[in-house]
């Protein structure tokens, strides 16, 4: 994989990684970044690349900083990459399922 393409999949990837985490769906970011409610699953989806203003704009929507955001990228090996790569395999009802498995073992 050329290093673009691979940097593009682990954007796609890390997003959808960090809307799962919060629950949150890609429509409701989209509006509550000013865009339209497909934005966020074109970019997730391979069909677009938001530019670096909104990368960035992407990255604070998550109230992490830029390292937080692309760490893991050079580790293809990690289990963090291992399970993002599950991840994209799964669809809308497995995803919900397993949000809320990851709610549940969070909880104190």
């Amino acid at each position: 994989m050329e290093a673009n393409e691979r940097y593009e999949v682990f954007l796609r990837r890390r997003i959808s990684e960090l809307l799962a985490q919060r629950g949150i769906s890609e429509h409701r970011m989209s509006l509550e970044l000013g865009k339209s409610g497909s934005y966020i699953r074109a970019i997730t989806n391979g069909l677009a690349l938001p530019s670096v203003k909104e990368l960035f704009n992407i990255i604070t929507y998550f109230e992490i900083g830029p390292a937080k955001f692309f760490e893991g990228l050079d580790d293809d090996n990690s289990l963090r990459a291992s399970l993002c790569n599950k991840l994209q395999e799964l669809d809308e009802d497995d995803l919900q399922k397993l949000a809320l498995f990851i709610d549940w073992i969070q909880k104190p």
